[in-house]
């Protein structure tokens, strides 16, 4: 579910003057009502891919002056014959140009992937689309990523998606979601079973937000895979979040790196993994852990069997933390571990040594870390020129 993400906001630069010379020239519409021969599209939406430098300020300025005077077909948004994908990222269509493309999604069920990433929808535009989602029975996976959508919209796509459960993907990061939409999110992992991957990343979801959403994963019955990275989850709420993961028995990705969950939510997640039998990948970079956390975090390893992958870099851990998490897999016959990532962190001599008796129990483990203290490089240095 990775998505390469510009900054929530970012968006090509136009003018009035711009909109007035794009509409006034009637050879940039002819495209959207007639499609070219031997095309698989019936406009200028054809072009596959991300629009190239100097391009995407083009297109979308041209799409928006179109959506504004009315003069864009719903056919024009269609792919001809049974095309499942219908990629509409960063081509500004706004709430007029949702307006449009729900009618158009109303005449077929070809479509099964809809991308609408970076369109300034925002909550109207939602609404619109949420209207099409709820009577939809074709559309499985669906990226609104980037679109301003906001508490509204959250809300009307949440009470859209629990009626209709078609979807089974869903992807809204950047879209300056608070803790407000935390309560319609959590209303929709209660009640969409048929959801299996959802992206909450980049946006503003805070300790009520946590505490809102714990309850609500302790409870799912279906999601397999959860981006929350780069939001706000600290304190109160990385800790009620962790104690959701605890009772969660679906989640197998979890990615909640770029958060502030410190020791506190690292010890709640230490003591989740003890419980845990389901969870495979953990992704916790970037999360203000200390040794400390890190020890309480790898009591959950001493004895979890079923976790694979464990991310854990960028955090002040030092090559006692490192150590702290390495141990208690080394006494876990039975741990499921292939990777455990430290890159980014200096470790020292005894952590080498506990490396290499930790591979021989377990030799499929990959262990990375970062550079060695300069110390010991230099120790290094010295012996080998003895020799």
């Amino acid at each position: 579910m990775e998505r390469t993400l510009r900054r929530p906001g970012e968006r090509p630069e136009e003018n009035e003057e711009q909109v007035k010379e794009a509409v006034a020239a009637p050879g940039q519409l002819a495209g959207i009502e007639e499609a070219e021969e031997g095309s698989d599209w019936d406009s200028d939406l054809e072009t596959e891919g991300t629009p190239g430098p100097g391009e995407r300020g083009k297109t979308t300025l041209g799409l928006r002056s179109r959506w504004a005077y009315g003069v864009v077909s719903a056919a024009g948004f269609l792919p001809q014959g049974n095309t499942p994908e219908l990629n509409l990222r960063h081509r500004g269509l706004g709430p007029q140009g949702a307006r449009a493309l729900a009618s158009a999604l109303t005449s077929t069920a070809c479509v099964k992937r809809l991308d609408l990433q970076d369109n300034g929808l925002g909550g109207a535009g939602a609404k619109v689309l949420a209207g099409v989602l709820s009577q939809n029975s074709s559309i499985c996976e669906v990226d609104l990523s980037e679109n301003q959508l906001g508490a509204a919209g959250a809300k009307a796509l949440c009470a859209a998606l629990s009626r209709a459960q078609t979807v089974q993907k869903l992807w809204l990061a950047g879209n300056y979601l608070e803790e407000q939409a935390a309560c319609y999110l959590a209303e929709l992992l209660l009640a969409h079973t048929g959801l299996k991957a959802l992206d909450l990343s980049y946006n503003q979801l805070n300790d009520p937000a946590g505490e809102t959403l714990g309850p609500a994963l302790a409870e799912n019955a279906g999601l397999t895979e959860l981006n929350l990275s780069w939001n706000h989850l600290r304190g109160p709420g990385a800790v009620a979040f962790a104690r959701g993961l605890e009772a969660n028995i679906f989640l197998k990705v979890l990615d909640i790196s770029h958060n502030g969950f410190g020791d506190p939510g690292a010890s709640a997640v230490g003591e989740a993994l003890k419980v845990n039998n389901v969870l495979e990948e953990l992704n916790m970079s970037n999360n203000r852990i200390s040794a400390a956390g890190a020890r309480s975090l790898g009591l959950g390893l001493q004895v979890n069997q079923t976790l694979r992958i464990l991310i854990v870099t960028r955090n002040p851990l030092r090559s006692e933390g490192c150590s702290g998490l390495l141990r208690p897999v080394r006494d876990n016959a039975a741990s499921a571990l292939e990777l455990l990532d430290f890159s980014d962190v200096q470790v020292d001599r005894d952590f080498d040594e506990l490396t290499s008796s930790v591979q021989v129990l377990l030799p499929g483990l990959c262990i990375k870390t970062g550079a060695h203290r300069v110390e010991y490089k230099k120790e290094l240095l010295r012996a080998g020129t003895v020799a």
